[in-house]
């Protein structure tokens, strides 16, 4: 039986918001069994923010959650590595309006996850098993969930830039073959350095910086250190849809393929599945297949 799982005790990260450029302190605690994944703003006294599709309020360069007037921003790197750890339950509490952008990746979520430890619940682990085909379109953009034995993800990223054009602008990858935490998670956020005024204009990327980003001029890479990955940009499009789609609330079953696809549209996706009732099922995970697929990661 693959069971549930949370982390073992308090796990803690002190860095700034990406858009906000306010510093954040966030803590996060153990949770019993079918509790989620949970926000809770510790200067806005109420009620936790749940991680789930429903209640995203704002995707414009980041993946935000409302909840009772609340609101959490850039959730999608944390949702990521705790989908890429086979975290299920916690709750997350921040200082500040915006989980901290750390170095622009998931990875630094799971060092600090895997530091905490990791602690297996009594109580079976349930998935999304996409039965019949969703798909959601906007202008060229598209992104689909499909049935697959496993999980599979493919993203396809469009961009006619010197820089871009030197580099893998797709991808595809079987997690029942592939470790996320291998592959994935160190892919880091990237913007080019001519956006960057028009973005803070509208008070986005105030926190932004080559310690939290890849930052990319006219021809070149403007960090010192260069790519993690060499297909680094089209990876963290996938690291990106893979925490948007982890606010269905259960890990899927499936295959996702994203073509342009952003945070608008990953979100569009997950309601659509979440209407389609006769789109998928909720069940264990009893083929081979299905258990490799979140065994590695």
């Amino acid at each position: 039986m693959l069971c549930q799982r949370t982390i073992d005790g308090p796990a803690h990260a002190i860095g700034i918001g990406v858009h906000s450029g306010r510093p954040v302190r966030m803590t996060l605690r153990p949770a019993d069994a079918d509790t989620g994944i949970e926000f809770q703003r510790l200067d806005k006294p109420g009620r936790p923010i749940r991680a789930r599709a429903e209640n995203v309020s704002d995707t414009t360069l980041a993946t935000s959650l409302s909840e009772g007037g609340v609101q959490i921003a850039t959730v999608e790197h944390l949702m990521s590595a705790l989908w890429g750890l086979g975290i299920d339950n916690a709750r997350v509490e921040l200082s500040s309006e915006e989980v901290p952008i750390m170095d622009g990746s998931a990875q630094p979520f799971v060092e600090i996850i895997q530091g905490a430890g990791i602690r297996n619940l009594a109580v079976p682990r349930k998935f999304i098993r996409i039965t019949r085909e969703v798909s959601v379109s906007q202008g060229e953009a598209k992104a689909t969930l499909s049935p697959y034995d496993g999980f599979r993800a493919g993203y396809t990223f469009v961009a006619d830039h010197p820089v871009f054009n030197r580099y893998p602008k797709t991808i595809e990858v079987d997690f029942a073959s592939t470790s996320y935490l291998d592959e994935v998670c160190g892919a880091r956020s990237f913007g080019l350095m001519r956006e960057l005024d028009q973005a803070r204009a509208i008070r986005k990327c105030l926190g932004s910086s080559l310690d939290n980003a890849v930052g990319i001029d006219d021809d070149e890479i403007v960090n010192t250190e260069g790519l993690r990955y060499e297909d680094e940009f089209v990876k963290h499009k996938l690291l990106d849809a893979i925490g948007d789609l982890y606010l269905l609330g259960l890990p899927v079953i499936g295959a996702f393929d994203g073509y342009m696809s952003g945070h608008t549209l990953n979100n569009k996706l997950a309601r659509a599945l979440l209407r389609c009732p006769d789109a998928w099922v909720l069940q264990a995970l009893p083929t081979t297949r299905r258990r490799q697929a979140y065994s590695l990661h």
